[in-house]
């Protein structure tokens, strides 16, 4: 895939533009977090479970090296394979030399993060490979030729009637069907495919090393027509997905269904140990298991980003992102959006392709507030902004802008003096919409922002009625 994170502000202005994509989004993110507090507030012992959940995966990549080594080791005992990758190409090679050892010409896959990070479809086609994704939102992304723009939910830009007239194009599907006629339509279309598929593609939520097991995690149940109806499944994780022990599952896939569509448990989870066995009437010949490290080695090694590498991918940081509400993922240029791609992205890539990403944020919190499993993502985000100021990567003006700012707020009677001045400005610019008029910055900012009201009385102004407020000899406290 394509990194564009280096246009984040040139994408994000079109997208602010889209009224009906702000507007899905938002409606989705009602959605996604009714159902999460809904789910949450069942469990009484919610802040606890996800304490856990950050212990877990903390020991699990602490010992990551050796659980790595046991995943091997007891997966290979049962006839799997499993392939060490270093970057994407080497990934994307291991993979099509394993289709192309079978000779095979159709692939199905189920819904995987990793393999868009790899750029996986585009490089199977090239070499004559057809492959079809079985997720629905993900088969609609692919037959629109665009990238998800959401990690649960690919789709969520798109409309009813945007989709309708993709299937119509592509498939025996009335231009005007209902939702759940598209769906059957669908999977009339995905059922042939998935019987003639000589090799199915998989990603995996978690591969367990005390005894070998990949854990697929899924709604649809085409997951598991990719890994059992083929001859050969092949599962393209990450590394950081391991995990040491199988009763550690127990906790994360209760974080893990809760934190991304509010479920108690998904429809569907399969555990995949390895091939079928001599007896067992369906399942593939062969399994491989492709661990992509691709710089994930690299945020592991520094204490400052490892927690990183805790994600889930369960979308919730998302859901709750005011940036992402109002931008969508296409504007964060790469796989991952919201913030834990604003996280995630400038380490994979490279924070000269992605400097603008730790500044998409507001820092209201709200991402480590709903993280089923605690990564401090403001925390992150300060830290890349840091070290974006240190390679140089912050412009003159907004360093003048930021001293200036400093200067004024340090200074409690410049500070004082300046909002007496400048809020009935405010007003008055806000009032015959000056700022959308006036050249350069001002008008940039302003285009795509509705101005705040002035709150009156003053947050000062209310806090010294109450007798909160205390004058203290040399500036206020």
């Amino acid at each position: 895939m394509k990194v564009r994170s280096q246009d984040f502000q040139d994408l994000s202005k079109e997208a602010l533009g889209d009224e009906f994509v702000r507007g899905a989004i938002k409606r989705a993110n009602v959605s996604f977090q009714a159902a999460r507090e809904k789910a949450v507030a069942a469990l009484p012992d919610w802040q606890e479970l996800r304490q856990r959940g950050h212990d877990i995966k903390k020991r699990a990549l602490d010992s990551l090296p050796s659980a790595l080594e046991d995943f091997e080791q007891k997966f290979t005992a049962r006839g799997g394979h499993v392939h060490f990758c270093e970057d994407s190409q080497s990934a994307r090679d291991v993979v099509l030399s394993i289709i192309e050892s079978r000779g095979a010409k159709l692939v199905t896959k189920s819904k995987s993060m990793v393999t868009e990070e790899i750029g996986l479809n585009a490089h199977l086609e090239e070499a004559g490979v057809r492959v079809v994704e079985g997720d629905l939102g993900e088969y609609i992304i692919q037959l629109a030729n665009e990238t998800p723009s959401h990690i649960i939910a690919p789709a969520i830009h798109k409309s009813r009637e945007q989709i309708a007239e993709l299937l119509n194009e592509h498939i025996d599907c009335p231009i005007d069907a209902d939702i759940p006629d598209m769906t059957l339509a669908a999977r009339a279309a995905l059922r042939d495919d998935f019987l003639a598929a000589e090799v199915g593609i998989s990603g995996g939520n978690f591969a367990v090393a005390e005894n070998g097991t990949i854990v697929i995690v899924e709604n649809e149940g085409n997951a598991r027509l990719s890994t059992t109806i083929p001859k050969v499944h092949i599962a393209v994780i990450g590394i950081e997905k391991v995990l040491p022990r199988r009763e550690d599952l127990a906790v994360m896939l209760r974080l893990l269904c809760r934190g991304a569509t509010g479920q108690h448990i998904s429809s569907y989870v399969s555990f995949i140990s390895g091939p079928r066995t001599e007896g067992e009437s369906d399942g593939p010949e062969e399994v491989h298991v492709v661990f992509l490290d691709a710089g994930r080695s690299k945020i592991w090694a520094d204490p400052k980003t490892r927690e990183s590498l805790l994600c889930i991918r369960c979308g919730a940081c998302l859901n709750y992102c005011p940036i992402y509400e109002r931008v969508g993922g296409h504007s964060y240029g790469w796989v991952y959006p919201g913030p834990i791609g604003s996280v995630v992205t400038p380490h994979l890539v490279g924070i000269e392709h992605a400097k603008d990403l730790p500044q998409a944020s507001s820092l209201c919190g709200r991402c480590a507030e709903v993280c089923p499993v605690k990564i401090p993502l403001p925390d992150m985000l300060l830290d890349l902004r840091a070290r974006n100021v240190d390679a140089g990567g912050v412009p003159s003006s907004e360093r003048m802008s930021m001293k200036l700012f400093s200067a004024i707020a340090s200074r409690p009677l410049l500070w004082r003096g300046g909002l007496r001045f400048f809020r009935p400005l405010y007003r008055f610019f806000k009032a015959i919409g000056l700022a959308r008029k006036l050249p350069g910055p001002p008008a940039r900012w302003a285009r795509s922002r509705e101005l705040p009201d002035v709150e009156q009385p003053s947050f000062r102004s209310r806090w010294k009625s109450t007798n909160g407020f205390r004058e203290k000899e040399g500036g206020d406290r």
